[in-house]
């Protein structure tokens, strides 16, 4: 098999698994009805918080980290870890492979064809992505994030502040191809906020709350 088929395979795989919309269809099992319609309206574990059930959001954050993690662990796993070169940044195929499965994956959950593109914002599924290809960079940005929620309570900023960290950490704990693809993930990450950076400069931002909604 080509190179190129071996991606184009991975990548499909990775967008499909991706856009598994676990929020949306949890929040339907448990009898919460359209989370769309809910809070911010996205499907993400954030807004799943806000019907109230910490357990469902928790469930979502797993299952949305899994995604992922999951189809970069297989190619990491699977794939032969030949020496490969991406435009003058030398890696190993199975890792060039589990980057780009990752990274549709999370595309995937964003951008998820069943939901007419509109999908959520891609936190969970790039940490659960981050957790397996970079475990020590992942627990960094991870308390990063849970400091800046503690202290703000905003998912929203805790994220941004997170996704700014991420390439930085890199540049110092891991090869080139790393930054490169984590840098393009904080930029998709980036502008899937656009609206939150709206609302925080006005005040408008919604914070975590565990209560329950009626």
């Amino acid at each position: 098999m080509s190179e190129s088929m071996l991606f184009t395979l991975w990548g499909i795989g990775g967008y499909i698994l991706g856009s598994i919309p676990f929020g949306l269809v949890l929040c339907y099992l448990a009898g919460y009805g359209d989370i769309r319609k809910i809070g911010s309206g996205n499907i993400g574990a954030t807004n799943v918080l806000r019907t109230g059930n910490k357990w469902l959001a928790l469930l979502t954050v797993i299952l949305d980290a899994s995604k992922a993690g999951l189809i970069a662990w297989l190619a990491l796993k699977f794939v032969a870890a030949t020496p490969f070169v991406i435009k003058c940044i030398s890696t190993n195929l199975n890792i060039a492979a589990g980057l780009f499965a990752g990274s549709m994956a999370i595309i995937g959950h964003n951008f998820p064809i069943w939901l007419k593109f509109k999908g959520g914002k891609g936190v969970a599924s790039a940490f659960g992505f981050l957790l397996v290809t970079k475990p020590l960079i992942a627990l960094s940005v991870f308390a990063i994030w849970l400091a800046t929620a503690f202290i703000t309570r905003y998912s929203s900023l805790s994220a941004i502040v997170a996704a700014f960290s991420l390439p930085v950490i890199t540049y110092f704990y891991a090869e080139p191809v790393y930054v490169v693809c984590y840098s393009a993930l904080v930029v998709l990450v980036l502008i899937r906020h656009h609206a939150n950076f709206v609302r925080l400069f006005k005040g408008q931002e919604s914070k975590i709350s565990f209560k329950k909604k009626a």
